[in-house]
C-alpha cells in the first residue's frame, strides 16, 4: 500500500525571513538545493546560526558565499565550558564582519548540563557585554532556565537598549510576558504545529503581531506535516500558515508583519532599533 501524499508546500506570494537556521550542516550540494527550494516559496533571507568556536568561520563564509545568507556570531551553553579569551576575541571580531546581523545562539540550558551553572552564567552574560559593545541584536536560547535568564536580560536591558528574540520559544508564559513587556521578539518554529505543544500554542496566541518573528531551527523541529523528516527553510510557509490560524489574520497580514519584524531587528541601524525601542517601551 503507497503512503498518503503529504500536502504540497503552500505558496502565499510574500518574502520570507529565515531568521534561525543552521546551514553549515548541509552538505554542499543539499545547500544549493535548500536554497533554491527555499526562494521558490518565497523565502528571501536566511540567517544561519552560530553555536561553538569550530563553526564561527564556517557560517561566515557561508555568508560570503550566497548573497542571501546572513549569519551570528557566538557560543552556545552546550559548549560554554570551551569559552575563553581566545573565543571571545573571535565572536568579538566576527561581529565586524558585514553580513554579521546579531551575537547568538547564546543563552542558558539546564536540561542537558553540557556545563555548570556559573559557566553558562559567564559565558552568556560576556556574550551580552559582546552584543552590547557593537551594538548586535541577541538570539537567546533558554531551556529549563526561565528565571535565571529572566534575570541576566533585566541586568542587560538596563545597561543597554539592544534588543533580542527568545528563539524556539516553549517557555512558560510568565517569560514571554516579561520578554514582551521589554519589547523583546519571541521566534516560534515548528512546534507551534506539534500535538503536544499548548504551550507553544498559548504563546503565540499571548504576542503582538509586531513581535513575532519565523524560523525553522532546521534540521531540526520539522512542522507538520512533514515531521519525521529533516528540517529545511522551505517549510516555513506550515509555520506562518499555522501561527496566522492561531493569531486569526491571513497569513500574507502575518508574513508582511513578520518580515517588518525581522528587517527591524536584523537589518536596521543600531540607531533605528534604539529610538523604536525607546518609543515603544511602557512608561
Amino acid at each position: 500500500m503507497s503512503k498518503k501524499k503529504r500536502r504540497d508546500i503552500p505558496r502565499f506570494g510574500q518574502p520570507i525571513i529565515e531568521t534561525h537556521c543552521h546551514l553549515d550542516y548541509l552538505e554542499a550540494d543539499e545547500l544549493v538545493e535548500t536554497l533554491q527550494q527555499s526562494s521558490q516559496v518565497g523565502v528571501d533571507r536566511f540567517i544561519t546560526i552560530a553555536v561553538s568556536e569550530s563553526n564561527q568561520d564556517q557560517v561566515r563564509a557561508l555568508a560570503d558565499a550566497h548573497a542571501a545568507v546572513y549569519c551570528t556570531q557566538g557560543v552556545h551553553p552546550h559548549d560554554a565550558s570551551h569559552f575563553c579569551d581566545r573565543v571571545e576575541q573571535q565572536v568579538r571580531e566576527g561581529c565586524e564582519h558585514p553580513k554579521v546581523v546579531a551575537v547568538g545562539e547564546i543563552g542558558l540550558d539546564y536540561f542537558y548540563e553540557n556545563a555548570s551553572v556559573q559557566t553558562q552564567w559567564a559565558c552568556f552574560e560576556a556574550q551580552l557585554t559582546i552584543a552590547a559593545e557593537t551594538r548586535k541584536p541577541v538570539v537567546i536560547h533558554t531551556r529549563e532556565a526561565e528565571s535565571d535568564t529572566q534575570a541576566i536580560l533585566s541586568n542587560y536591558r538596563s545597561a543597554t537598549r539592544s534588543p533580542g528574540v527568545l528563539h524556539s520559544f516553549s517557555s512558560a508564559i510568565e517569560l514571554a510576558e516579561f520578554a514582551l513587556s521589554k519589547n523583546w521578539y519571541l521566534g516560534f518554529n515548528g512546534m507551534v504545529t506539534f500535538k503536544n505543544a499548548e504551550q507553544v500554542r498559548r504563546a503565540v496566541v499571548a504576542t503582538p503581531l509586531d513581535r513575532i518573528l519565523l524560523e525553522t531551527d532546521s534540521p531540526y523541529l520539522t512542522p507538520e506535516p512533514y515531521r519525521g523528516r529533516k528540517n529545511r527553510p522551505y517549510y516555513l510557509p506550515f509555520i506562518a500558515e499555522k501561527i496566522a490560524e492561531l493569531k486569526e489574520v491571513s497569513v500574507q497580514e502575518l508574513l508582511a508583519q513578520c518580515h517588518a519584524n525581522s528587517e527591524e531587528l536584523f537589518f536596521s541601524t543600531p540607531d533605528t532599533r534604539t529610538t523604536a525601542a525607546q518609543n515603544e517601551a511602557p512608561s
